[in-house]
């Protein structure tokens, strides 16, 4: 049976944490990952009732879509609040990871699920997420070094979106370690990205492995190559052909929309809370954006600005995404018994 870190570094090369947003919460929160996982169960979000089924199947992993601490906290009491319920999978032994705005902006992820339920065609992503989780290390080595520090690195964590991927170099690098003398050696300028939370054991295998005594290093945080949490794409149909497509899919209840024109050719798409994206969607041509979660001004300044909003809600633009992360855990863990928990609904609204 698979331990917790081996599902989630099957599950990184899909679903890479290091692409997650900054802000966001990503991999694992909790538990042991040495433990064994076999059986892994997917939740849109842990509620008290996701918690029951935890507890009477006893999963060695839950990967959650939305985190369960979302922010930092200084102590895990009992009782109904995010930080009870981490003391409940703590207490029944049950790590937790978090697959969130990773796996929104994930090929086939919940921005794609969301824009295939729609029927859009032509679809493509707009709106970065930011900067990412991501760093890059960067070293120095002789020729004949360079595969087996990278398989180190790489082994510890660095690269996993493609196992053992790298930039490199060839240069020279020159000295002077006596007066009137000079020294000119071949060397590998080697360039891999790792997220920011295996860092130590990242650099810690690269200093090992490495041939010289004291290897140079670099770390640099990576603020590029985010990835993108929207999708846009033509639509076929009115608009309020879409209104009833949007309310039908998602099964919204209080269904809200602002109508800035009757044009619907093309819409964008954001899963979870979309309102800062108005501006980006309007600029990748949407006539309409499909998202949860609109505040009164941003949706005047759309309005203002020609773009019509449809907002079903929060979590109901994240349903069509739920079965492609149990999909994507079913994949990474083919050994294990998957449990399917989606169809607990974590709306608050009713």
């Amino acid at each position: 049976m698979p331990s917790v870190s081996e599902v989630l570094a099957a599950l990184d090369r899909t679903v890479p944490e290091g692409s997650a947003a900054s802000w966001d919460p990503s991999g694992l929160q909790l538990g042991d990952p040495a433990a064994v996982a076999d059986k892994v169960a997917v939740c849109h979000e842990v509620t008290d009732a996701v918690l029951d089924r935890i507890e009477a199947e006893v999963p060695g992993l839950v990967v959650t879509y939305h985190p369960l601490l979302f922010k930092p906290t200084t102590s895990l009491v009992a009782g109904h609040s995010s930080a009870g319920r981490a003391w409940r999978l703590i207490r029944a032994g049950v790590s937790l990871a978090v697959a969130h705005t990773s796996f929104d902006s994930t090929d086939g992820g919940t921005g794609d699920a969301l824009a295939q339920a729609l029927g859009l065609s032509d679809v493509r992503p707009f709106g970065p997420t930011g900067p990412t989780t991501s760093a890059k290390v960067v070293t120095f080595m002789p020729p004949d070094s360079v595969e087996s520090v990278k398989a180190a690195m790489a082994a510890a964590g660095a690269s996993r979106i493609a196992i053992g991927a790298s930039f490199r170099v060839d240069g020279t690098f020159g000295a002077s370690p006596l007066e009137g003398t000079r020294e000119e050696v071949d060397e590998v300028r080697v360039e891999m990205l790792v997220p920011r939370r295996l860092l130590d054991p990242v650099t810690a295998a690269l200093v090992s492995a490495h041939p010289y005594e004291e290897p140079a290093y670099d770390v640099y945080e990576v603020v590029s190559n985010g990835r993108f949490i929207g999708r846009v794409g033509r639509h076929e149909g009115s608009f309020d052909d879409l209104v009833s497509l949007v309310s039908g899919v998602t099964g919204a209840v209080g269904l809200r929309v602002t109508r800035a024109s009757e044009r619907a050719a093309t819409v964008a798409v954001v899963p979870g809370s979309g309102s800062s994206f108005t501006n980006a969607a309007r600029a990748a041509g949407a006539d309409v954006l499909v998202t949860g979660d609109v505040d009164h001004h941003r949706v005047v300044e759309a309005r203002d600005r020609g773009l019509s909003v449809i907002d079903p809600g929060h979590a109901p633009t994240e349903r069509p995404g739920m079965a492609a992360l149990v999909d994507a855990v079913r994949k990474a863990a083919p050994a294990a018994a998957v449990l399917d928990l989606t169809g607990f609904d974590p709306t608050p609204w009713r």
